[in-house]
């Protein structure tokens, strides 16, 4: 058994027992809108004296989900406003959000690229022609319209040839405004009732106009350039 294979098995097995606790000890009850509201003055308490501590603890746990693609990065995100502010909450979610999307773009990579360019080579070919002909532009866009789940994007993302320098920078720029209205609301912890009540279907629309707008810039650019050779 070779050195490659047995750090994809071990890859495979650590990710497996991190996820079987995550479900068997029933750790999603701490990943909800109801415990964050409660809690919001004990995690106050705790930031206060050490806030590197709280800062590092928080963006570990925030990294650790997103790898995983475990359900809760939106409770985590809100958590950031709640705690830290917008502007400070900004910075810590943006770069923890991005860290932990590009470790599961990675895990992704390097456990399930062989096997699916086995399997589908010829449409991840297709993907890949995508990739690099629209290149970063591409991922960007995809970032800006929340419609899409992210977790999905990295996996996805992963099984291309996109780098994971590009991937990360990309990402953590194309995630920014969706980042800053959940930051955002988390200030405003007391006043939210539902997860819903964030992303309304005009702030949606919204999303999805401003993550169209740049790829019909783009196209446009290209048509008119064709036309006058």
């Amino acid at each position: 058994m070779n050195k490659i294979l047995i750090n994809k098995i071990a890859i495979l097995v650590a990710g497996g027992v991190l996820v079987s606790i995550f479900f068997t000890l029933d750790l999603q009850q701490y990943l909800t809108l109801d415990y964050l509201k409660e809690s919001q003055v004990r995690f106050a308490t705790l930031y206060q004296p050490s806030p590197v501590l709280v800062i590092g603890g928080y963006m570990a746990i925030y990294i650790l989900v997103a790898a995983l693609s475990l359900p809760g990065t939106v409770i985590l995100t809100l958590a950031g406003g709640a705690l830290f502010g917008l502007t400070t909450g900004l910075i810590i979610v943006s770069f923890a959000s991005s860290i932990g999307a590009t470790l599961a773009c990675f895990v992704a990579r390097f456990v399930l690229r062989d096997w699916v360019q086995n399997k589908f080579g010829d449409k991840l070919n297709t993907i890949n022609e995508g990739i690099a002909k629209e290149g970063a532009f591409y991922l960007f866009t995809l970032r800006l319209i929340p419609v899409f789940p992210f977790f999905v994007i990295n996996l996805v993302m992963g099984l291309t040839r996109m780098s994971l320098f590009t991937f990360y920078w990309v990402s953590q720029l194309g995630m920014l405004a969706g980042t800053a209205v959940f930051v955002n609301a988390g200030k405003e912890l007391a006043k939210i009732d539902s997860l819903a009540g964030i992303l309304s279907p005009g702030l949606i629309g919204s999303f999805v106009i401003l993550g169209i707008f740049p790829l019909v810039v783009k196209k446009s650019t290209a048509f008119i350039k064709g036309r006058k050779k």
